[in-house]
């Protein structure tokens, strides 16, 4: 056994739904509890109820799948400190490992290895302010950013950032998605062309797939 283990609300085999890996087969591993508050959340569910397991016993319902990707998601993963120990775990076995952080955590603490998707926050979720900028600076080539966008003001603000970014990261994929029944996406693809920024716009493929899911599948 591996230390106290982590607090998991759910491990389940699906198809990615977001981020550059969109349309691939993926274990997801979904941790429990979230420090922030965003007003679009749809994972409210993970924030306060979960399992106590051992990475033992995640490594195992993992492997289980036989599937080479692996996603370790939230709520907000890096609140629980043995996060980076399943990641190295999960790579020590030949994992390809994503995880997908709420942008407010050092992604530094875990190995570089790892597919760092990190959610820049806008105004519109209601916690950008709790954003680590600084992460913009700890990432490598293949990790991505990605920005969730509510109205014209979050795609105005995320197009700021965006120029900012491109002078420390020119290469990381830069993901814009529509918050649902929010932002028309409409809207959000001729904003994009209009002025010929350099993003990969993104709609929640499984939810398109399984629209009266809200678990896992």
């Amino acid at each position: 056994m591996t230390g106290m283990g982590l607090l998991v609300n759910e491990i389940f085999f699906s198809i990615q739904g977001e981020s550059t890996w969109a349309g691939r087969p993926c274990v997801f591993i979904r941790l429990s509890g979230c420090n922030l508050r965003c007003t679009y959340c749809d994972t409210e569910y993970a924030r306060y109820h979960g399992t106590q397991m051992t990475i033992d016993e995640i490594c195992k319902k993992v492997f289980a799948y036989g599937f080479p990707i692996a996603e370790i998601t939230g709520g907000e993963p890096l609140l629980q400190k043995e996060t980076p120990l399943l990641v190295k775990r999960l790579l020590s076995k030949g994992y390809t490992v994503l995880m997908e952080t709420n942008g407010s955590m050092d992604i530094g603490m875990v190995d570089r290895a790892c597919i760092r998707i990190i959610d820049i926050k806008c105004p519109g979720s209601g916690q950008s302010r709790y954003m680590d900028m600084e992460n913009i600076h700890r990432m490598d080539a293949k990790d991505e950013l990605k920005f969730v966008l509510s109205d014209r003001a979050d795609y105005d603000y995320a197009k700021d950032v965006l120029a900012s970014v491109r002078k420390t990261i020119p290469e990381s994929p830069v993901l814009f998605s529509p918050v649902g029944e929010k932002l028309d996406p409409k809207a959000l693809a001729s904003w994009i062309l209009s002025d010929r920024i350099d993003v990969r716009m993104q709609l929640q493929l499984h939810k398109i797939i399984w629209p009266d899911v809200v678990k896992g599948v």
